[in-house]
C-alpha cells in the first residue's frame, strides 16, 4: 500500500503541475511559500523518508533549485524510496513512514493544486478514482 501511495503521490502532482504557466514555480502569495519551495521541501521529505526506511533519521534541508530541476529531483528521490520499499524490509515503523513525510508531500501536492488556481490556471480536473495507477 506504501508503494501505491507513492505512485498516487506522483500522479497527481503530476496532474497539478501539468501544463502550468512558466512563472508559475515563483508565485507568491502573500508569506506562503513558493510552489518552487513547497517542491524543494517535498524533495527533502522524500529523502529523509528514504533515509528513515534504511533506519537514519537525520533530517536534511536542500536549498531550492529552478522548477524543472526539483520535479526533477522530487521524483528521482520518490523512485529511489519506492525502490527500497519493494527491496524491503525498512527499518522504520512503517506507519510513521506513512503519517509522517509520505502524508505531508500528500498535503503539500494539494497546496501545489490550490497555488496553482489562485494563479489563475487551475489543473483540469479528473476523478482520481477513476485513473490508471
Amino acid at each position: 500500500m506504501l508503494r501505491h501511495t507513492l505512485a498516487t503521490l506522483a500522479f497527481r502532482l503530476n496532474r497539478a503541475v501539468e501544463g502550468a504557466p512558466a512563472d508559475f514555480g515563483t508565485y507568491r502569495m502573500g508569506a506562503a511559500r513558493t510552489p518552487v519551495e513547497i517542491l524543494a521541501h517535498m524533495g527533502d521529505l522524500m529523502d529523509w523518508a528514504l533515509r528513515q526506511a534504511d533506519g537514519v533519521a537525520d533530517w536534511t534541508v536542500a536549498s531550492p533549485q529552478e522548477w524543472g530541476a526539483e520535479l526533477t529531483r522530487f521524483h528521482a528521490a520518490l523512485r529511489k524510496l519506492d525502490e527500497r520499499l519493494a527491496a524491503g524490509p525498512v527499518h522504520c515503523d512503517e506507519r510513521r513512514l506513512f503519517q509522517g513525510p509520505i502524508a505531508d508531500a500528500l498535503t503539500h501536492t494539494g497546496q501545489i493544486a490550490l497555488l496553482r488556481g489562485l494563479h489563475g490556471a487551475p489543473a483540469r480536473p479528473m476523478n482520481y478514482f477513476k485513473a490508471d495507477i
